[in-house]
């Protein structure tokens, strides 16, 4: 066949189409599939462990401490001048209090102070008056950590972004695996059937344990 049939003969540009549309959803699977394999990977080891809770206990520690901070910061009549960002910072640099503050309340003879991470938690107690305090750290350990992780628990704006782009990976892993599939003449009936498998099995599953 002439260059100039083939240009005009639709199965040829039909052919083009698939084979560069091959071509770039294998690339895209490939590179797709290793820039989020970290992700995944660690995804699916702490869907074990919090499926698994009891076998993977989290060992769980606490520490208590006590002292004085300014009275100056806390025995101000007008709460709105209680120096809340002192007492926050205070915490942090004194006793390396992590995670984000999530509760802080002022009562007419207490100050009381939460910070919430993932695996973390604090919580500090101080008295008005004399600006004594008692501060508590609780530590999950690594396991509770990780869990934590999974669950986008306490974990931030950041990490929170870090899920949104994980899923979007795998939906487009997921996406690009099926594309390539429908170019394998020899296992494109056997993967499509088996696909179909797997969704009703979620949809069984689903109509035996869900809403």
């Amino acid at each position: 066949m002439s260059d100039s049939k083939q240009v005009n003969d639709p199965k040829h540009w039909k052919n083009v189409f698939r084979r560069q549309t091959s071509r770039i959803t294998r690339w895209l699977h490939i590179y797709l599939s290793m820039i989020s394999f970290a992700i995944v990977l660690f995804f699916s080891v702490t869907g074990i462990t919090l499926n698994h809770a009891d076998y993977f206990q989290a060992k769980t520690t606490t520490t208590q401490e006590k002292g004085t901070l300014k009275p100056e910061w806390v025995n101000n009549k007008d709460t709105n001048l209680v120096a809340k960002l002192n007492i926050a910072e205070y915490f942090r640099n004194t006793f390396s209090v992590k995670g984000a503050v999530s509760d802080f309340r002022i009562d007419d003879a207490q100050v009381s102070i939460a910070y919430k991470g993932p695996g973390y938690e604090a919580d500090a107690f101080i008295d008005r008056q004399t600006g004594a305090f008692e501060l508590s750290q609780t530590r999950t350990g690594f396991v509770g950590f990780i869990n934590d992780l999974h669950k986008g628990r306490d974990t931030g704006k950041i990490w929170s972004w870090v899920i949104d782009i994980a899923a979007v990976l795998m939906v487009l892993i997921s996406l690009t695996g099926l594309i390539l599939l429908l170019f394998i003449k020899k296992k494109k009936t056997s993967g499509l059937i088996l696909a179909v498998v797997g969704l009703l099995i979620m949809y069984v599953v689903y109509r035996m344990w869900g809403q």
